[in-house]
C-alpha cells in the first residue's frame, strides 16, 4: 500500500499555477491581431495577419514598416529628430493623441520621454498632387505613434492607415 500526503499549501500552489496557465493560454488565443497590408507581386494590396511595430532599428526597417500600410516613401528621411513628449498635453497635442489612440497608440505613456521622429516623403499618395509626409515616432526600437499629412496650409492629417482620420 502506498500513501501520499499533500499539504493544503501545495494544493493551492498547483491550483493557482494551473489557473494562471489556463488564463494565459486563453488570452493569447483571443487577442486579435492588427491588420497588415502587404503588396503582392501584381501590385495589389492585401490584408495579412499583423503589423510589426517592434524591431525598428534601421532605415530599412522604418521604410518596410511604412510599406505594411501601403506607403512608398523616399529612402532618405526628410527629417530625423529627437523630440520630447510633453509632460502636460495642450489642446493640440491632446487632439493629436486622440488620433494616436484610434490607431492603438497612446502617447500619454511617454510623458517627458525623448523619442525619435522620422519623417519621410510619400511617393504614392492617391488622388493628391501636393507634398505628402509620413512621420513615425520610435522609442526603444518600437513605433509608438505616427501620422500621414499634407504639407499644404489647408491640408489634411490622418493615421498611418488612411481610414483613421484626425
Amino acid at each position: 500500500m502506498f500513501i501520499c500526503s499533500l499539504r493544503a499549501s501545495t494544493l493551492k500552489f498547483f491550483g493557482v499555477t494551473t489557473l494562471a496557465l489556463i488564463a494565459l493560454v486563453t488570452l493569447l488565443f483571443f487577442i486579435p491581431a492588427s491588420p497588415q497590408r502587404v503588396e503582392t507581386v501584381s501590385g495589389s494590396v492585401e490584408i495579412s495577419e499583423s503589423v510589426k511595430f517592434d524591431k525598428i532599428k534601421t532605415a530599412d526597417d522604418r521604410v518596410n514598416f511604412l510599406r505594411q500600410f501601403g506607403w512608398e516613401v523616399e529612402t532618405k528621411p526628410v527629417e530625423e529628430i529627437e523630440v520630447t513628449i510633453p509632460a502636460e498635453f495642450d489642446k493640440v497635442f491632446q487632439s493629436y493623441n486622440e488620433l494616436q489612440k484610434k490607431q492603438g497608440f497612446d502617447l500619454s505613456k511617454y510623458h517627458k520621454k525623448n523619442v525619435m521622429r522620422y519623417t519621410y516623403r510619400v511617393t504614392n499618395y492617391p488622388d493628391y498632387s501636393g507634398e505628402v509626409l509620413v512621420s513615425i515616432l520610435v522609442s526603444r526600437n518600437r513605433v509608438i505613434g505616427g501620422d500621414v499629412c499634407s504639407a499644404d496650409a489647408n491640408g489634411f492629417i490622418h493615421g498611418l492607415d488612411r481610414n483613421i482620420s484626425y
